[in-house]
């Protein structure tokens, strides 16, 4: 019986279906050569947008929503995570009966029509989750607090795509431990971690890339999981 869950796996499927999820050698902005790699970017389709929102509301509903963390507004930061946020929204409320709010931003501050920096549910006084793909440094996700936090809301959740559970540079601790000394432990979720890629690896029955990953995590991997 497989260790994951049927929309971890789905979605694992249709990112290597469209080439968003590939292992094999990649040098990342850190410097380090990572044996995968996944672009976000590439999820651009309706059946596969409809794989990640859904994969998106099953972590929102179980992590948070189950465990009396409530929020009412979804953010996705500008641009990658408009759509993820939107999307995610729209399945939150058809598949699990939780409607919330939207709101994202844009990089640009519009000075006519509509004007101003986010667009969307007013975020005074909101709690609010935000969605993200991926956190490496850090630097986007920081960025988008600071907006939510500035139109005064309440960040109570972060929900990423994928923790890829390594160290940062200071070889201590990882982003996703930064960011939760900020706004709580157990306060940042994710779809997947990198040992759901190994173990889907092994269930394949793929050595090689198994290997290096394991590989990769003994040498890069937090210590405290």
């Amino acid at each position: 019986m497989s260790s994951l869950q049927p929309y971890q796996t789905a979605l694992i499927d249709a990112s290597m279906s469209v080439g968003a999820l590939k292992f094999g050698s990649f040098v990342l902005k850190s410097g380090r050569t990572s044996p995968y790699f996944i672009n976000a970017g590439l999820l651009n389709t309706g059946p596969i947008l409809a794989t990640l929102s859904t994969a998106y509301a099953h972590t929102i509903e179980s992590r948070f929503w189950s465990v009396g963390v409530q929020f009412d507004v979804l953010f996705g930061p500008a641009y990658k995570a408009i759509p993820f946020a939107s999307t995610t929204a729209m399945v939150l409320h058809t598949g699990f009966n939780i409607d919330v709010g939207l709101a994202y931003d844009r990089k640009e501050v519009k000075d006519h029509g509509e004007g101003g920096k986010v667009i969307g549910v007013p975020l005074n006084g909101k709690r609010v989750v935000i969605l993200d793909d991926v956190m490496t440094s850090g630097k986007a996700i920081r960025e988008a607090m600071d907006t939510v936090e500035s139109q005064g809301g309440k960040i109570v959740g972060v929900v990423q795509l994928l923790d890829r559970e390594e160290v940062g540079r200071d070889c201590t601790s990882s982003t996703v431990q930064e960011i939760e000394s900020i706004i709580g432990v157990g306060r940042v979720q994710s779809i997947l971690k990198m040992k759901d890629l190994v173990s889907w690896l092994e269930e394949q029955g793929t050595v090689n890339e198994t290997v290096a990953m394991k590989g990769y995590r003994d040498k890069y991997g937090i210590k405290s999981n």
